[in-house]
């Protein structure tokens, strides 16, 4: 049983992952994020721009994490957490296999989750908008430039590829989380509500730190749309991403190969 991708075990992962009852959690925030789609679609008039910033300040910062947290701390936290993980480092699997391959089925099930509802709302929402441009002129009343829309599918794709990438990074991230400690849903959200959805969004300096940020700056590489906020440039997004994906993972395969089994005293 040898490579970085175990089969087995990336089977018994999906199984067990989408078997338990926390596997319902994970439609919610795409329900959620395609009914308030629906919901600010159908409420604007055509003349009026979509707000991109609801795909992507809402949907990267809460929604996005939010699924990668639920999903990525299944994958392992579970296993730790009822003991069946005990089964698991008795065999002959390399602990460098098993973070990988459930690295690897987290983050192809956040995308199912996330990434592809994501891409489906932008397909919703018929496209962004740049934002309004105004003059002011002295001798006069300002000018108001409208801003351009966004192509659909250049939105929509832009949207989609920065989900995938969000969801490779967050995955690393909880799955490291998961390794570490046995409160890893408990610290992810904290995490997800403090650092992801307030401080990156209000402290210029803390989205070179943000996921979330990394994953807009890509998207808006393609969507090349201003209202998405993205605060960070796409080949900084690429470079710090890689290197927090791989630091975690890294983290997590040390944090797995310390684990030890205590049993109780006689």
């Amino acid at each position: 049983m040898s490579g970085l991708f175990n089969p087995t075990v990336a089977w018994i992962t999906t199984r067990a992952t989408l078997g338990r009852r926390r596997a319902l959690l994970f439609a919610i925030p795409a329900v959620i994020l395609i009914v308030i789609t629906i919901a600010l679609k159908a409420g604007r008039p055509p003349s009026r721009p979509w707000p991109s910033h609801v795909l992507g300040t809402f949907g990267f910062s809460v929604l996005l994490p939010l699924t990668a947290l639920i999903i990525g701390c299944s994958v392992l936290g579970a296993e730790i957490d009822d003991g069946s993980v005990i089964h698991l480092l008795a065999t002959p699997v390399r602990r460098s296999s098993v973070i990988l391959t459930k690295f690897v089925v987290a983050t192809v099930l956040t995308m199912i989750f996330a990434a592809v509802p994501e891409f489906i709302a932008a397909l919703i929402s018929g496209g962004g908008s740049s934002e309004a441009v105004v003059t002011v002129n002295q001798n006069g009343p300002p000018t108001v430039v409208p801003g351009a829309v966004i192509s659909n599918s250049g939105f929509a794709i832009g949207l989609f590829v920065g989900a995938l990438v969000g969801a490779v990074i967050y995955n690393a991230i909880f799955v490291m989380v998961s390794a570490a400690t046995t409160r890893a849903i408990a610290v992810g959200l904290l995490y997800v509500l403090i650092w992801e959805a307030l401080l990156s969004n209000f402290v210029s300096g803390a989205r070179l730190l943000s996921v979330g940020h990394y994953a807009l700056g890509i998207a808006n590489g393609f969507a090349h749309d201003s209202s998405l906020n993205a605060g960070l440039t796409v080949g900084v997004s690429v470079v710090m991403g890689a290197i927090v994906t791989v630091g975690a993972l890294i983290l997590a395969i040390r944090l797995l190969s310390s684990f030890t089994l205590k049993g109780e005293p006689a």
